[in-house]
């Protein structure tokens, strides 16, 4: 009879694969996942969940962060995870905090046991990586909230003390983490299998390679909360203890923990590592484990010795208000709907609120977590979903973490062309990585990024979201935040999205964004930097139909873009040159065809309306040659030398306008019907446009079919003879008031994800 049950379980997991599971909050994860049993969480579902399955969920709260262990095995035949339609299901990485004590006015504080955070205490992880500036001070990635809205990280105990300010304020303090580095590892050797090097993880979460006095690498810098994870480790035929061989300065020590497979896998064992006298004076510390036999993936994790038995207090501001009372929140996950392994591909998620990670920064060097990320896969749909409230970014489309973070080990001349070289050899290419699609979300409330992408971006579709309030409290900066950030963003098309409010630039592409598409985007008050910065890009490029109405509209160091068809209030900024070298591709491919500087030009304007502060003598001195038609310039606006054939109306006040009621964006704009016959314009077209100098390549879509950008900001259909000039195609002068955000449906909606600019 046990034999009979064990197989008739294995029959039934098997046939999950295009079946429907359900999940409810008043499930049991012992259920088999029907609509009348259902399972409680959704990671049981995603254990069950095979190529073709749909996970249904239901309405509620869930305190769980979902990690998929497999994904679809073609776009036809995915795993999708959706809320029920109508349904409010929440998903998130805070936990409900009771237990308040009162400190003094309006300051409270809550002990909790270091142990209830498991691995992960987002009160001792601290925010690090590369190109990260702290801004003279440390920052958590946990957080603190009230009835929904967080608190801001105090510096001290002692500000936090004070009296609240406009937002309040919370710190915490955890016994044993004192901030100070605890050792180095030079190897790991289980007993009964081969030593590999502890420089040279499979991934690493703090810490970093440093060399090592007996050669080679080793990890060092290592402190409370970090780990190491080494894939393939050999345990031979049974080991019964892990060699550690370590180095502490007098002072330092710590604990290792051994895990299987993760940080919150099982227990193996653990070691105490004390003083070795010097950071570079090596000596083996022995951990007794299990018995484990063959290759197994082992995680390192360092604590410090108080850390199991100690606390963590965290003191808070609640004005006016008792915390037992209200609805306070603190975070326990650092993710919510993340893999943990790369090349989950064929995933679909739909319908739900996400929020509260203490995700860490990320950086394009290394892996890159959020609130919900693919991490190096393919094929994903991230789809009418809010996401909000995370401490570093919201939606990742990005890299793998490898252990060597910005490490130069191929001689390049900039560190992350080694960083590209290494993921061509880890499958960057369009068969294996990227081709998502980001659509009709509502992304808010992220201090990083609304969306981050290094590489793992690529062949993708951003479409239909609206994006607002990301990096507004600006705590810490660095050089990775922007409503939309991504690197390699190879073929990427980002369309009908709304971009506003971001304390850095609205959208950055950042290195090897060729063949991009920007279109039918409306940008506002990104006033602290631009709302489009192309850095290091060669071209071709495209920026077309959008309204861009920030104090700053670009920022360029590049070339070979192409603008047409905008409605632009803002300066423009141009770098005159870049000497870094980055890369350029073939046509639709991610491998490298060569290296270039960045001298500023070849760029293309054509049928434009400028008004305010558009200065389009920015690239007057550019290096390469520029080119432009049909151009409308408006009061307040400045012609470039090369704009020949330019309508210039000094004296007419377009007097743009953006208004908002109720939820629905507005844009005021005074336009002259007979521009269409006082100036000639072209439709806007891959023979027009001719090719980027740099790669020799034409202006054309992702799937190499020809450009022309036929359609305006709503989707109508342009005067093929003579298109209007601006993003709107318009038969009447005077003055305009259109509705420009939400879009018209057919503009977001499912199958726009497929709209080529063939229609465009």
């Amino acid at each position: 009879m046990l034999v009979v049950v064990a197989l008739s379980g294995c029959a039934v997991l098997s046939d999950f694969g295009g079946k429907e599971i359900h999940v409810s909050v008043n499930g049991n994860d012992a259920n088999n996942g029907s609509a009348r049993k259902p399972l409680k969480t959704i990671q049981a579902a995603a254990v069950k969940a095979q190529p073709g399955s749909t996970v249904t969920v239901h309405a509620g709260t869930y305190r769980e962060r979902i990690d998929p262990p497999r994904g679809g095995a073609s776009d036809a035949k995915r795993i999708t995870y959706q809320a029920v339609p109508g349904d409010k299901v929440v998903i998130t990485g805070s936990e409900p905090a009771k237990g308040w004590q009162k400190v003094d006015g309006d300051v409270w504080k809550r002990v909790i046991p270091s142990r209830y955070f498991g691995n992960f205490n987002p009160y001792v992880d601290k925010i690090r990586g590369d190109w990260f500036n702290p801004c003279g001070r440390v920052h958590h990635t946990g957080c603190v909230y009230l009835n929904g809205e967080w608190l801001a990280e105090a510096v001290s105990r002692d500000q936090v003390m004070k009296p609240a300010g406009k937002i309040p304020l919370w710190f915490a303090e955890v016994d044993g983490d004192d901030g100070a580095c605890l050792m180095n590892i030079a190897k790991v050797k289980p007993s009964a299998g081969a030593a590999v090097s502890g420089g040279e993880p499979s991934f690493r979460y703090g810490g970093k390679a440093a060399a090592c006095s007996e050669g080679g690498t080793c990890s060092g810098f290592i402190q409370n909360g970090h780990w190491l994870r080494f894939d393939d480790v050999d345990f031979g035929a049974g080991s019964e203890s892990v060699e550690i061989r370590a180095a502490a300065q007098t002072g330092a020590c710590g604990v290792v923990e051994l895990r299987l497979d993760n940080p919150e896998g099982e227990l193996l064992g653990n070691c105490e590592v004390t003083s070795t006298g010097d950071w570079q004076k090596w000596q083996n510390f022995t951990a007794k484990i299990k018995s484990v036999t063959g290759k197994k993936t082992l995680c390192l994790i360092f604590k410090t010795a108080k850390m199991d038995g100690g606390n963590t207090t965290i003191y808070a501001q609640f004005p006016g208000v008792d915390p037992n009372k209200e609805q306070v929140e603190i975070n326990k996950r650092q993710t919510v709907f993340y893999p943990s392994k790369n090349f989950i591909n064929y995933i679909t998620v739909r319908g739900f609120t996400l929020e509260n990670a203490a995700a860490n920064w990320a950086p394009p060097s290394s892996e890159q977590t959020a609130i919900i990320g693919v991490n190096w896969s393919k094929g994903w749909i991230i789809e009418d979903n809010i996401i909000r409230n995370s401490k570093n970014c919201g939606v990742s489309l990005g890299k793998y973490g490898d252990g060597t973070d910005n490490t130069n080990d191929a001689g390049e001349s900039d560190p992350y062309t080694a960083c590209v070289r290494r993921a061509l050899k880890n499958g960057w290419n369009k068969e294996a990585i990227g081709s998502h699609v980001v659509r009709n979300n509502h992304i808010y409330k992220c201090e990083q990024t609304g969306i981050v992408g290094s590489m793992g971006c690529a062949f993708s579709k951003i479409i239909g979201n609206e994006l607002n309030d990301i990096n507004s409290r600006r705590m810490f900066s660095g050089a990775e935040q922007a409503g939309i950030k991504l690197h390699g963003a190879i073929d990427v098309v980002i369309a009908d999205n709304h971009i506003y409010r971001s304390g850095s630039f609205g959208l950055w592409l950042d290195w090897m964004a060729q063949g991009a598409q920007v279109t039918g985007n409306l940008f506002h008050d990104n006033n602290y930097a631009p709302d489009i910065f192309c850095e290091m890009q060669h071209g071709p490029m495209i920026i077309a139909n959008n309204i861009l109405l920030s104090d700053r509209a670009f920022w360029f160091n590049s070339k070979g873009i192409a603008v047409a068809h905008n409605l632009i209030t803002g300066q423009f900024d141009s770098t005159p040159f870049d000497g870094r070298n980055t890369p350029f591709h073939p046509a639709h491919s991610t491998e490298i065809a060569g290296l270039h500087n960045a001298p500023a030009g070849d760029h293309r304007f054509y049928n434009n309306l400028y008004a305010g502060r558009w200065n389009g003598n920015a690239v007057n001195n550019a290096a390469l040659p520029c080119f432009a038609s049909g151009n409308v310039y408006t009061k307040g606006s400045v012609i470039s030398k090369f704009d020949t054939d330019a309508l210039v109306k000094p004296d007419f006040d377009a007097g743009v306008k953006l208004l908002e009621t109720n939820g629905s964006w507005y844009v005021e704009v005074n336009i002259d019907s007979k521009w269409s016959s006082e100036q000639k314009h072209q439709l806007v077209t891959t023979e027009l446009l001719g090719k980027a100098k740099i790669p020799g390549l034409p202006y054309e879509n992702p799937d190499g079919t020809t450009l022309k950008i036929g359609n305006d900001y709503f989707g109508i259909k342009r005067d093929a003879g003579n298109p209007y000039p601006g993003p709107f195609e318009v038969k009447d002068g005077g003055k305009l008031k259109l509705k420009v955000w939400p879009k018209n449906e057919k503009s977001v909606d499912r199958q726009s994800a497929q709209r080529a600019n063939s229609d465009q």
